[in-house]
């Protein structure tokens, strides 16, 4: 009875409905017909919300207004208190604070508004679509309200068929990054919070029925066995769909049922699997009678085995760098392929197999250079510090963001854990919080692992692993920084490291501050040589952890933050970059490459 139970939830869990019940994105966007919205838009502070009060002539929910939702000014016919039209520009994607100097510290609402132009075709649909707003986003389309959406760091559309005219439309946007103890991650964070529309948006095309979403993975250790599932959106979702893979001669036709649903299923023996070596990916066309998308996609399977990590059966050693999403060079929130290319060149310099995606959703240029690069991914949630984890409706906002951030990247080869938070406080809340979180994730995605940045119990000679997290979790992660926030340097390669879980450990965190450039003695703090001594004794340590599977440094480049005040040395900035923000790399940089081509 039990093996009958077990088959069915695994058979449940691998369909993706309940991904789908809550999360209706559309899939690989950037393969569909789009118009791109990027560039140049008006935009206008708004410090107390006046555009959010119903005053001045304002309404709200649906109903068309003169006001702020079209931004326009009918000139000396009426009082009002805005005019778009001689507005401030703002670039899009991009964030408020670095762009404008006297938004540097700005955190409130701001709108924006784009024009654009459109002759709407008869039997399609048309969707917005939002790569990130940070935090929280009111939209408008015509003076209609379309919808709202919260989180910082997670895509989202609404469908504005009904809405869009032929000829000039008029996109509204209200942004609002202010922090909240109730929201994720919390009101104290150690990167910039950087407001605004953040990364692309697009206007999307797509046919009245159309392929909406797709999840084409290996089967959990099958190495042949590609599984997953498809899903039809639209008046005619039962119909045929053709699934592709046109250079392992593969094809399936599968028939979609009521709901739009239906699970196919490729084997093969000749796929070349996806690897840091060989990051080979295929061609995978879907059609049906009236839609046509094509990804690429990597095939790849990943397990642990005790204290083992395997990729594609055969156990790996995890060597990377912690990212934030801050711009090299410019500084600001990171949004194109370009700023990707240049982190991940780093982390492939430094001699990384994988990156650690911190502490939130990365934009998809990312994911997806990572999947062409070869660079293995954790990627995380922004659970962070002190979440309010007894409230039930910070958990339904966790969870919404996983899901999201889940159904953007299922399908990149490059992600293989799904991570659900960073040094969390030990309650029973919270165990009940992250339990509930990580049973979501297995529901919707049982092919790859899960984690968290745990914190050890710490004593002068022994660090041992006991958070009562650690039993649900497939891979634990451990922040810990001997020599700069505990303990002398020297005593890290005499610290012994237990664990009271059989699994393996990624050090997700290990590091300390210097500013490039800055020299003297190893124990003169600040320097690059106190750096880098730290650096030399933590690979003495790190090599004495038998269940030691990994390790992030932290961090690739050094990044913005609020916590960090110390005039001079930091001014804002977090130095625990092996790069500094404007590409310098630091003696560290050198020590860490050195010991991963031992690894």
């Amino acid at each position: 009875m039990k093996k009958a139970f077990l088959f069915f939830i695994v058979l449940v869990l691998f369909t993706g409905e309940e991904l789908l019940g809550q999360v209706n994105l559309i899939q690989n966007v950037s393969a569909r017909k789009t118009l791109s919205l990027d560039g140049v838009w008006d935009s206008q502070v708004d410090i107390v919300g006046v555009g959010s009060l119903g005053r001045f002539g304002l309404v709200q929910d649906r109903k068309p207004t003169k006001f702020v939702y079209n931004g326009d000014n009918p000139r000396n016919t009426e009082l009002v208190e805005q005019d778009m039209d001689v507005a401030e520009k703002i670039n899009v994607p991009g964030d408020w604070n670095t762009q404008k100097e006297k938004l540097f510290l700005y955190e409130g609402n701001l709108w924006y508004r784009k024009k654009f132009s459109i002759a709407p075709q008869p039997n399609k649909r048309y969707f917005i679509y939002f790569g990130a707003v940070n935090y929280e986003a009111t939209v408008y389309l015509n003076g209609v309200r379309i919808g709202q959406h919260k989180g910082g760091f997670t895509p989202f559309q609404f469908e504005i068929t009904k809405e869009l005219k032929n000829g000039e439309n008029k996109l509204l946007v209200n942004a609002n990054n202010t922090r909240g103890d109730d929201n994720i991650p919390t009101k104290i964070a150690d990167w910039w919070n950087y407001g605004g529309i953040t990364r692309s948006v697009s206007l999307v095309e797509v046919s009245e029925t159309y392929i909406s979403d797709y999840f084409i993975q290996l089967d959990k250790g099958k190495l042949s066995e590609i599984k997953g599932w498809v899903r039809v959106s639209g008046s005619q979702k039962s119909q045929a769909v053709n699934v592709e893979i046109p250079e392992l001669g593969l094809k399936q036709s599968v028939q979609t049922d009521t709901s739009g649903y239906a699970e196919l299923n490729l084997s093969s023996k000749k796929i070349q699997h996806w690897s840091p070596e060989n990051p080979k990916m295929y061609e995978v066309i879907l059609s049906s009678a009236n839609d046509n998308v094509k990804d690429k996609i990597g095939f790849r399977t990943i397990e642990t085995r005790g204290t083992e990590i395997l990729l594609n059966g055969k156990p790996i050693f995890l060597k990377g760098a912690a990212i934030h999403e801050e711009a090299p060079f410019r500084t600001g929130r990171c949004y194109s392929e370009a700023d990707a290319r240049t982190l991940l060149t780093w982390a492939k310099e430094l001699g990384s197999n994988y990156v650690r995606l911190a502490h939130y959703p990365h934009n998809e240029a990312m994911t997806r250079m990572a999947d062409e690069m070869g660079l293995l991914v954790w990627s995380e949630v922004p659970i962070y510090w002190n979440v309010k984890f007894e409230k039930p409706e910070v958990y339904a906002s966790a969870e919404k963001q996983l899901l999201e951030n889940i159904s953007r990247d299922k399908n990149r080869a490059s992600v293989i854990l799904w991570s659900v938070a960073n040094e969390t406080n030990e309650s029973e809340p919270r165990l009940a919080f992250l339990k509930k979180l990580l049973e979501k994730t297995k529901a919707v995605d049982p092919t790859r692992l899960t984690t968290a940045a745990l914190l050890a119990k710490e004593g002068k000679s022994e660090f041992s692993l006991e958070d009562p997290l650690g039993e649900f979790v497939d891979v634990m992660g451990c922040n810990e920084y001997i020599g700069w926030y505990t303990l002398p340097a020297e005593l890290a390669p005499t610290i012994k490291w237990t664990s009271k879980y059989n699994k393996p450990l990624i050090m997700s965190e290990f590091g300390a501050e210097a500013i490039a450039g800055l020299h003297g003695s190893p124990d003169e703090i600040w320097t690059e040589e106190y750096q880098n001594r730290i650096f030399e004794n933590q690979v003495k340590m790190l090599n004495n952890i038998p269940f030691l599977r990994g390790t992030s440094v932290w961090a690739l480049m050094d990044f913005r933050s609020p916590l960090r005040l110390l005039p001079i040395k930091q001014d804002f900035f977090n130095r625990k970059g092996l790069v500094s923000d404007a590409g310098i790399k630091k003696m560290a940089f050198f020590t860490l490459k050195n010991w991963y081509q031992t690894k």
